[in-house]
């Protein structure tokens, strides 16, 4: 389990240097962990959480100064904690599975009280009643973190080149159609485009491959970066899809799409194929968000107080909308922060599929063989 997701070769070196170098920055900066901690709060995060518009009224409220660093790729925070940060962060926001299977077995992150935010569940959309699986240890006992954004994430398409119906109907295949060369554009996001290079080859990224899979996994991923016309991140994929640059691109969902259709755009939607090769026949991934504490020997009495800040209906609401994307969060569940979406923001999350194109998808968990398949990929870009 250990070499899970790690990440290129020489990175637990740099993670090292970056450890030294946080232990070092003094009081205008993140400071390792002291014995009274009540003044500051380290969050380690998706965007969105290191918004001022999220943190500046918990810095009025505590007094506390906050810092919050945002990165987009859940192994590198993870293997950050492993490499010495576990004394800089107090909260780690990564996606679901990685409490469960990863930071709780290797006492990177620890428990919270059970008693006290179970009950927050409650008032979540009905799929996350509790006790509800990714925040709990795999005994279902133990409670790790808290959930907040989510969502369906497997491909975009610009409606007035890709009907809707159409790309739910072709799913993976429109990149195995030749006549669409050319077309499309490919998000930097590696752990999501292995998944989607696996479904484009026809089989679940979420098991141990053959060897045969494996090899066909790197002609897919050589197929999908030369077909590509444009690769980059959500800024760069929404300009594209709205000028008619591409028809559509990987990865992504409502998480990707909603800036553009917050500003308008609604002929750009995310899609969840109606079928695929993951279990039960489904062919679309979804993203669960868990926020756990670090287990940071002089952790943050604001730590937990944070949790349950995010929890406000008004707040959740501004996590949902924070600059930056927009996303479906499970405390619309309760009426006092459902109230609070406009219809427009409703339109710009593509509420109006949500809860079938989450029953399409299989949630995000982890890939035994990542590291091979990641290698192949890499090498795929770089020939493309």
């Amino acid at each position: 389990m250990s070499k899970l997701y790690s990440s290129r070769r020489g990175f637990m070196a740099q993670s090292a240097v970056w450890a030294a170098a946080f232990a070092g920055v003094g009081a205008s900066g993140i400071r390792s962990a002291r014995a009274d901690r009540s003044g500051e709060l380290n969050i380690l995060c998706w965007e969105g959480y290191n918004s001022a518009q999220v943190l500046d009224p918990f810095r009025s409220s505590t007094g506390a100064t906050v810092k919050a660093e945002s990165l987009t790729n859940d192994p590198t925070m993870i293997n950050r904690l492993r490499a010495g940060e576990i004394n800089v962060w107090d909260l780690i926001n990564v996606n679901n599975p990685w409490a469960r299977r990863v930071m709780w077995p290797e006492g990177l992150i620890r428990a919270i009280d059970r008693a006290t935010f179970e009950p927050y569940f409650n008032s979540m959309l009905p799929a996350f009643k509790p006790p509800y699986k990714w925040a709990m240890d795999d005994a279902g006992e133990v409670m790790l973190g808290m959930c907040q954004r989510f969502g369906p994430y497997s491909f975009v398409v610009n409606t007035d080149k890709v009907s809707r119906e159409a790309a739910e109907d072709q799913g993976w295949n429109l990149w195995n159609d030749p006549a669409n060369e050319g077309k499309y554009g490919v998000l930097e996001s590696d752990d999501w485009n292995v998944f989607n290079i696996c479904c484009i080859a026809g089989f679940d990224p979420f098991k141990v491959h053959s060897d045969d899979e494996v090899a066909a996994f790197g002609e897919t991923a050589k197929h999908v970066f030369k077909g590509a016309k444009v690769v980059g991140d959500i800024a760069t994929m929404n300009q594209a899809l709205v000028s008619g640059e591409i028809d559509f691109h990987m990865t992504g969902g409502t998480y990707s799409a909603s800036p553009a259709r917050a500003d308008g755009a609604t002929n750009i939607r995310g899609v969840t194929p109606k079928s695929g090769p993951m279990e039960g026949g489904k062919g679309g991934i979804s993203w669960i968000e868990v926020t756990s504490v670090v287990n940071n020997p002089d952790v943050s009495p604001r730590a937990e107080e944070f949790l349950k800040y995010v929890q406000d209906a008004e707040v959740a609401h501004t996590v949902a909308f924070a600059e930056g994307t927009f996303n479906p969060v499970a405390q619309m569940g309760n009426p006092a922060c459902f109230g609070l979406f406009t219809a427009e923001e409703l339109d710009a999350i593509q509420w109006d599929s949500l809860e079938e194109e989450m029953a399409r998808s299989v949630e995000y968990d982890i890939v035994p063989d990542y590291d091979k398949l990641l290698d192949l990929m890499t090498a795929a870009k770089r020939e493309a």
